[in-house]
């Protein structure tokens, strides 16, 4: 067992000590539990919450006992650094160092994804563009490995390999019980433009351009999404972070963010927010999701509690219909089919954006969609990408734009299980991209293992993994019957 922080106190404040301290205590409870599992039976987390919208495997036996590796450990605020169990919450996260006025290098858009997940099943949002994807802030991580050994795991020491195999790995080499990362200073405030597009070609053009330039119409930009309404209405927003003082937007209470963006003039709208409220501009609403369930309606928003008002309440509203498969049985009485669950995140090269969007516009009846522009990070020392990660390909030095898409579509009679997200994964490939695991998956075998590691997933497996404890990524990932 090799932990580089685990054991040491060093000359920390009473506060970080107790921080390790309460980490250790953790850790230990997590290896008890490890050992407590029977030796056929798969090793997975004790968690009663996911952000995942696939179904979870069966396991009656005992999960990982993961209940003391839910804090943030410490915050060097000199270093720009964190320490952070892998069960961490981005809000906890954030919470923790905002008062330092610094934040991780990329928020995810909701509360409730941890940032142990984020690193193993990928995470995206409006710093992307600049930051990549939340794994590349990783100095370093302990993980528990399916044989049971705990290893810290740098990019590049002994365990390197499982440094750069580990993202989007989803668990199946390991789980993080520590990392570290590096944090980036923030303003106070965050000034958007919200800029309309007629044309997507148009879209797609501009936001390449930002992407490179990091400008827009003379003005910075720190923050980069957009939104689709429709072939002919669709939005990016700028941000750019700000300490000049002035009133500011709140998207909790009756006002709705995504809506908010929308407007009929040449000019760019403007708003402002917190930077607080801003990294958690979605979580309201869980982006336009919570219209599902008539929260967007102003009677029943009213009479909603604010507290429920947040994508982890949502998640358990439908959790328990994936559960009892409520709405297929709610419009089975109204005479309407059953629907088919087509909730995913696909990446295409930019120059491939508008490709991607106007097809699926005409094939696939879901809106809005969201947009969000990354590359891998580039080094401050040469300007060069600095890693590729094998288990989720992208070329370095090129632009991807994420296309999100959560919803339902009814179901043809006669066409396969999943007929519409297989289109979708036809069409993303050829357009030379990739999606996201997170999701139902519908991929053979072999062209799984074409675009996700391959004989590289394999090595890692046999080496971190060899008695096959963990499920393999093809097994967790692909939905089949």
């Amino acid at each position: 067992m090799a932990l580089s922080l685990l054991g040491k106190a060093g000359p920390a404040s009473a506060a970080r000590e107790s921080g390790y301290a309460a980490h250790r205590a953790g850790v230990d409870r997590l290896l008890a539990s490890y050992r407590a599992i029977p030796a056929h039976a798969n090793v997975r987390l004790a968690k009663k919450t996911s952000n995942l919208f696939r179904a979870r495997a069966k396991n009656t036996a005992p999960g990982l006992d993961v209940s003391g590796l839910t804090k943030v450990i410490s915050v060097d605020p000199v270093a720009q650094t964190a320490d952070v169990a892998g069960m961490t919450t981005y809000e906890e996260l954030v919470a923790a160092t905002l008062p330092y006025g610094l934040a991780p290098l990329v928020v995810p858009q909701l509360k409730t994804i941890t940032l142990g997940g984020a690193v193993t099943g990928l995470g995206i949002e409006s710093t992307s563009f600049r930051n990549g994807l939340p794994h590349e802030s990783v100095l370093e991580m302990d993980v528990l490995t399916g044989s049971g050994e705990i290893l810290t795991v740098t990019p590049d020491g002994e365990y390197a390999d499982l440094f750069r195999g580990f993202p989007n790995s989803y668990g199946t080499l390991g789980y993080t019980v520590r990392l570290k990362i590096q944090l980036e200073r923030v303003q106070p405030y965050v000034a958007l433009r919200h800029v309309r597009f007629h044309d997507l070609r148009e879209l797609e053009a501009t936001l390449a351009r930002i992407v490179e330039e990091k400008t827009y119409d003379g003005e910075h930009v720190d923050y980069l999404d957009g939104v689709v309404f429709t072939a002919d209405e669709s939005y990016l927003t700028l941000g750019r972070q700000t300490d000049e003082a002035g009133p500011v937007s709140d998207y909790t209470g009756m006002d709705i963010y995504y809506r908010s963006i929308q407007h009929d003039g040449a000019e760019p709208k403007r708003d402002r927010l917190t930077i607080h409220d801003y990294l958690w501009r979605w979580d309201t609403d869980w982006f336009w999701c919570s219209r599902a369930f008539g929260t967007q309606n102003p009677k029943i928003r009213r009479l909603w509690p604010k507290r429920y008002r947040r994508s982890s309440f949502y998640w358990k509203i439908i959790a328990l219909d994936h559960k009892y498969n409520l709405g297929d049985k709610l419009a089975a009485r109204k005479g309407q089919p059953p629907q088919e669950r087509v909730v995913q995140d696909i990446e295409v090269p930019v120059e491939r954006t508008a490709d991607f969007v106007e097809w699926f516009l005409r094939e696939i009846p879901i809106e809005p969609l969201w947009l969000c522009p990354l590359r891998l990070r580039e080094t401050k020392a040469t300007g060069t990408t600095g890693r590729v990660w094998p288990l989720y390909p992208l070329e370095p030095n090129r632009t991807y734009v994420n296309v999100g898409f959560w919803s339902a579509v009814p179901k043809v009679p006669g066409q396969p299980e999943g007929a519409a997200n297989r289109a979708i994964e036809r069409t993303v490939t050829e357009f030379d991209g990739h999606k996201s695991l997170y999701s139902d998956a519908f991929y053979d075998k072999d062209e799984f293992a074409a675009l996700y590691g391959g004989d590289t997933y394999s090595e890692l497996k046999k080496r971190y993994d060899p008695d096959q404890r963990l499920l393999d990524l093809y097994s967790k990932a692909v939905q089949r019957k």
